[in-house]
């Protein structure tokens, strides 16, 4: 029995040594860098090669990710998904994770409280847990405040942009606007001076829609570059023309690889990122 015990020790002090030295690999599964999947011209791996410095697709940090959708289309377009889990609510690792990362994938999901803009919470609010809330305020923030990195929202994402500017969002659009159902595809017009135009090179097209809020006010440093044919805002970007922020609401990352267009947005985004990279 004490054997055992002994044995069961060591098994657990060797994991926890491999585990701490491998720590960009535990953050990426199931991928692997360059590093750590080639062969060297002896036919071993390379033991002593640093991930980073072999690594030549950019790193592109997925917050809270629950669909499989967002992995399938960063790592299509030739980035390198990264997980960013918000377990507990800890903010600690938003340091590495802005050092790590070459760009920021905001994903989907339920609704921000509306305290942050100063309103009382609508009764068709749902709410995100307070662990992601806690987490993702966190990580947004001091990505835009401390890095020039890429930035992609994409729904809920679009809204943290516009909060974490300090604008608002439509707490519940069929209750002020009517219409704008949920799960019917539907026209957007894109501003013909934005960034947006020139990623899709079209000033009209189709989009997915899986929202019932949306950004009423953009916020500080950002504009409205596309809305649908109702009124309701579908896109959001930087005033910074060096900046690579954009905000949808609609979810393209459901649309590729057969919507070649909608891919444009994904693959801008990557490019973008491998462009801060170098």
């Amino acid at each position: 029995m004490k054997r055992n015990t002994l044995l069961l020790i060591g098994l657990v002090t060797l994991v926890g040594t491999w585990l701490s030295s491998n720590r960009i690999v535990i953050g990426e599964p199931p991928f692997t860098t360059t590093a750590q999947s080639v062969p060297t011209q002896t036919g071993s791996l390379a033991k002593d090669a640093s991930p980073t410095l072999r690594r030549s697709k950019p790193l592109i940090g997925i917050s809270t990710l629950d669909k499989e959708t967002y992995v399938r289309a960063v790592r299509d377009c030739g980035g390198i998904p990264v997980i960013l889990s918000c377990a507990d609510g800890s903010t600690a690792l938003v340091g590495e994770y802005l050092e790590l990362l070459d760009g920021l994938l905001m994903p989907g999901g339920d609704d921000i409280h509306s305290s942050e803009w100063g309103e009382e919470l609508h009764p068709a609010a749902n709410l995100i847990t307070d662990e992601r809330y806690t987490f993702e305020k966190a990580l947004i923030t001091a990505w835009l405040q401390e890095t020039d990195k890429p930035l992609l929202g994409i729904c809920l994402g679009c809204q943290w942009i516009s909060v974490a500017h300090h604008g608002s969002l439509v707490q519940d659009i069929p209750t002020e606007f009517g219409g704008h159902p949920k799960y019917v595809n539907h026209m957007v017009s894109v501003e013909r001076d934005s960034h947006l135009m020139r990623i899709f090179g079209e000033e009209q097209f189709e989009v997915n829609s899986l929202h019932h809020q949306s950004v009423r006010d953009p916020g500080q440093g950002m504009r409205i570059v596309a809305k649908s044919p109702d009124g309701i805002v579908e896109a959001i970007e930087s005033t910074d023309p060096n900046r690579f922020v954009i905000g949808v609401q609609w979810h393209p990352e459901k649309l590729v690889p057969e919507n070649k267009l909608q891919q444009k947005l994904i693959q801008a985004f990557i490019d973008a990122a491998l462009e801060k990279k170098k």
